[in-house]
């Protein structure tokens, strides 16, 4: 007797959640980028929202690709 199940997992639901962790990721970085006022951290933070948004944009087209739609609510 089984217990748990094991549920398999889709590549298609992996894709649209690692989107999901990036754009919360992005708008992390734009909330720091708005409350930092030391000139380092402004540059951090620039270099951290271009870092993201870059993988958003890899992982968008990753899923146009494999013609996955995205709920963007």
């Amino acid at each position: 007797m089984r217990l748990f199940s094991k549920k398999k997992v889709q590549p298609e639901d992996l894709l649209i959640d690692e989107i999901n962790r990036t754009k919360l990721a992005l708008e992390a970085a734009y909330s720091n980028f708005e409350n930092v006022v030391d000139p380092d951290l402004i540059d951090s933070c620039i270099y951290e929202m271009n870092a993201v948004q870059n993988r958003y944009k890899f992982l968008l087209k990753q899923a146009k690709a494999a013609d996955i739609s995205i709920d963007n609510s």
